[in-house]
């Protein structure tokens, strides 16, 4: 009798919806066992006056809370931005957001984008990593370093970095239990890729078709992560 073929799971799953977003999380409502990661755009990426942007802001950090269980989580990628001489603190405006819509802050990381010391010319030289949940308490051991100094390779200018993007997605996956990541501005799908690289489902949104079509394609190297 010949031995029974191995049973191998079946791959992970990818949708990307052309979509806006803020009316596509309104209309949809939570995720059942989804973690959010995400990165909020900034204002020169909306057609928006700054006062505007930021309650776009505000209400888009509140929908994605909203988007998935009490019990999961949030996580952040925000890079501060400089618009007509003013520094504007993404990750402050995330915290706030998170806060008024009833999440705590679980943990709050920096991830460099330039090595320690070297001038950036009025552009940031770090990211905010920031993970909020209204339900979930921060794990007391949690594998993620306070500084992530190798963020690994963009597949995009305004994209999170591939390993920084897999500390992310291990700890939805690892900590958090979810089964599915959602990213309602995927761009060209770096977080739907390491999702499926590390072997959960992907969900994201993506208001350009260009980009959405690169998003559902796009993949990462296993050695990146």
């Amino acid at each position: 009798m010949s031995d029974p073929l191995p049973i191998h799971p079946p791959a992970p799953r990818r949708e990307i919806v052309y979509a806006d977003a803020i009316a596509w999380m309104r209309a949809r409502g939570r995720i059942d066992g989804a973690c959010a990661v995400t990165s909020l755009p900034d204002v020169s990426e909306i057609s928006k006056t700054l006062p505007l942007w930021r309650e776009w802001f505000r209400e888009a950090a509140r929908l994605v809370v909203d988007a998935v269980p009490d019990d999961s989580a949030a996580v952040f990628f925000q890079s501060d931005i400089k618009h007509d001489g003013e520094w504007i603190d993404k990750g402050a405006m995330v915290i706030r957001a998170a806060e008024d819509a009833g999440a705590r802050v679980l943990f709050h990381k920096i991830i460099c984008r330039r090595p320690p010391g070297m001038l950036t010319q009025g552009r940031p030289g770090f990211t905010h990593l920031i993970a909020v949940s209204r339900a979930m308490r921060c794990p007391d051991s949690l594998p993620i370093p306070d500084v992530i100094a190798d963020a690994g390779p963009s597949l995009w200018i305004r994209a999170a970095g591939v390993r920084a993007t897999a500390h992310a997605v291990r700890f939805a996956r690892d900590q958090v239990g979810a089964k599915l990541i959602f990213d309602p501005f995927c761009g060209v799908g770096t977080i739907p890729a390491v999702a499926n690289a590390l072997g959960l489902d992907a969900l994201g949104v993506e208001l350009a078709r260009k980009r959405c079509e690169q998003a559902r394609v796009q993949t990462v190297s296993a050695a990146d992560l």
